[in-house]
């Protein structure tokens, strides 16, 4: 069982949120957060929502052409370094934030992120930005998450084309360090937070479909047409076709709601979208 985490600046501990992969129960909501961030997502509030999670398979294999295993999901896409516990301290990657299009009242999400844990744990340490539909209005905003402890928001301006790069790192005997810049804007946020018992068995750069809907499921995929990551690393070193697993996200009928390119140059590669789930 994990135990509550603590930040610095006297902050209370986040509640639990809900487990996608464990079913847990959900916690009350907590009375104090970092200076700089809301609990209340931009856009609106949605009961349950978490812009990142655990990944949520749909199968796998191994393509004939190529050394990466592929892992099919339904909720992630992107690449991730694997290994036993304990295996990673930290992961980093840049992007360029997306422009969501949003040509109906429809409510979609699309969440880019860089984390520790989620490949095949129940948490993830971890901290991104969202292109988002609140109907045809766009919404951007930064955020990190302990997750299964509830996100928190940036209160900072996002647009799209910032230029953005995040890490997470891990050092002691239970410190993470959460920082994301957006370099276009100015501003930076960095979150010291201590935790024990995480597994820390993967590390991530990966877009998401998040969750959830009043059911618990996925929610649709927002159209963020392509983002691009460059200098993805982890503990491994910089992702390669050889040390990281490409993840490809596909709706309930197996189809890809977007494409995850293989990685040209090392630690660069790219996610389109197709559609939503």
């Amino acid at each position: 069982m994990l135990r509550r985490w603590s930040a610095p600046l006297a902050i209370a501990a986040l509640g639990l949120g809900s487990l996608i992969a464990a079913g847990g129960p959900a916690a009350a909501a907590p009375v104090a957060h970092p200076s700089g961030t809301t609990l209340t997502r931009p856009g609106g509030a949605i009961r349950g929502f978490h812009p990142g999670g655990p990944m949520i398979r749909a199968g796998s294999h191994t393509p004939s052409q190529g050394r990466t295993m592929e892992q099919e999901s339904s909720n992630w896409s992107g690449y991730a370094q694997v290994a036993g516990a304990g295996a990673f301290k930290s992961v980093s990657a840049n992007w360029t934030q997306p422009t969501a299009h949003c040509p109906s009242s429809t409510q979609q999400y699309a969440a880019f992120w860089v984390g520790l844990d989620g490949f095949n744990s129940n948490s993830v340490e971890q901290t991104g930005s969202d292109s988002d539909c609140n109907g045809t209005t766009p919404d951007y905003y930064g955020w990190y998450e302990m997750y299964p402890a509830n996100p928190v928001y940036y209160t900072n301006p996002v647009s799209p084309g910032d230029s953005f790069s995040a890490s997470v790192t891990f050092s002691g005997t239970e410190t993470y360090t959460l920082v994301l810049t957006d370099h276009t804007r100015g501003w930076t946020h960095k979150q010291v937070i201590n935790e024990a018992g995480f597994s820390r068995s993967s590390a991530e750069v990966i877009t998401e479909a998040p969750c959830c809907t009043a059911s618990g499921g996925i929610l649709p995929l927002a159209d963020f047409g392509t983002i691009n990551y460059t200098g993805a690393t982890g503990t491994k070193g910089t992702f390669t076709n050889a040390n990281a697993e490409r993840i490809i996200m596909v709706d309930g009928n197996g189809l890809p709601e977007d494409s995850t390119s293989r990685i040209t140059t090392p630690g660069d590669f790219s996610n389109t979208w197709i559609r939503s789930n």
